[in-house]
């Protein structure tokens, strides 16, 4: 009778573990191929369609066309590890994860042979809707946050503020340049109602409309109204010539653009560097605008 094969505990423990860490090590391997790009947990995201579109747009998905079972197993291993770590999963993230898997069960259901194929619902179709909304809506949120955030650092640099603030009696504001935009439309929509007269005159530049206002606010102790300023101007050129030359004395330091109110008329004030700036006629202003 042969002899009972006897193990060595000592030595035969090395071998068998190394059945279940390979197995392990192909396991996790397979995931990491089904996960390339999986989200990590300590990402925020504002709620689940923010979620479901950084897995699609990280893995170059077309959104027309969801893998929705790959993307659902994704969705899920993340909320999975969120769970994790807070049970107080908001309720919108499990919902998402509901209406992933209903959408998926759908997909997995045999489509009517005999139904045209025009008239056969997707089942993602309604997901896919939405998420486009929401990135449009993502979007435009973070073009006003940048918007902002280039507003709030022209109004913090310490040469614009103290430009800005500089001394005045008459309580007013600052006008901007979309304020002085919808001023010259304004101008522009009356001019379009005049009857066109032909005339050949010389070009008129920027750097003569610079001169130009130098010399009729040198006149001025006072503010004066933009629509003053625009009065004698006829055509369409001298307009947007006009519009450079303010905005380059602006630049220059040289004005400021005021309003009494809200959305009231634009004011031209001469700054206390007006007549150094503009001692010799144009001297340091750019013509180079055309």
């Amino acid at each position: 009778m042969p002899e009972p094969l006897k193990l060595d505990p000592e030595n035969a423990a090395p071998a068998l573990a190394t059945v279940p860490a390979t197995h392990a090590a192909q396991d996790k391997k397979e995931k990491e191929s089904d996960f390339p790009f999986a989200v990590e947990v300590a990402e925020v995201y504002q709620g689940p369609l923010d979620l479901l579109l950084d897995l699609i747009r990280r893995q170059d998905i077309n959104i027309y066309d969801v893998p929705i079972a790959k993307i659902t197993a994704q969705y899920l291993a993340y909320v999975e590890k969120l769970r994790e770590l807070d049970v107080n999963v908001a309720a919108d993230f499990i919902y998402m994860a509901a209406l992933l898997i209903h959408i998926k069960s759908k997909m997995l259901l045999p489509r009517d042979p005999d139904a045209p194929a025009d008239l056969q619902d997707d089942p993602r179709s309604e997901l896919v809707n939405r998420l486009l909304e929401h990135e449009k809506f993502k979007s435009a949120a973070q073009m006003l946050f940048q918007k902002q955030q280039i507003e709030e650092a022209v109004r913090t640099n310490p040469a614009i503020r103290e430009f800005m603030d500089a001394e005045g009696t008459e309580p007013e504001m600052a006008a901007d340049v979309i304020d002085l935009v919808k001023t010259f439309q304004k101008i522009l929509e009356r001019a379009r109602s005049r009857p066109l007269l032909e005339v050949d005159e010389e070009a008129v530049t920027v750097g003569q409309m610079i001169e130009f206002l130098r010399r009729r606010l040198a006149l001025e102790e006072r503010p004066i109204y933009l629509n003053q300023l625009l009065q004698s101007l006829n055509s369409r050129q001298s307009l947007v010539c006009m519009f450079l030359a303010l905005l380059e004395l602006v630049r220059l330091q040289a004005i400021q653009l005021r309003q009494n109110r809200l959305f009231g008329e634009v004011l031209v004030r001469k700054h206390q560097n007006f007549d150094a700036l503009l001692a010799e006629p144009t001297s340091s202003a750019r013509d180079d605008w055309r």
